[in-house]
């Protein structure tokens, strides 16, 4: 008897990658936000502190 079963979860190895990709985006970015904020900065600087680590984040 031979019995081959039809599985699918080697499909979902792009699925894990995204939701660690952006686990780590959301993680280092705000990371960086709360790190400036805590320097007493400007609500300006915190935000361009913000701005700049998505526009590195997305490039990297």
């Amino acid at each position: 008897m031979n019995h081959k079963e039809h599985h699918r979860s080697h499909r979902a190895g792009w699925l894990r990658a995204a939701v660690m990709g952006a686990n780590d985006g959301i993680v280092s970015t705000s990371s960086l936000i709360l790190g400036v904020a805590a320097a007493s900065t400007t609500q300006s600087d915190i935000v361009l502190a913000g701005v700049a680590g998505l526009v590195a984040g997305a490039m990297s």
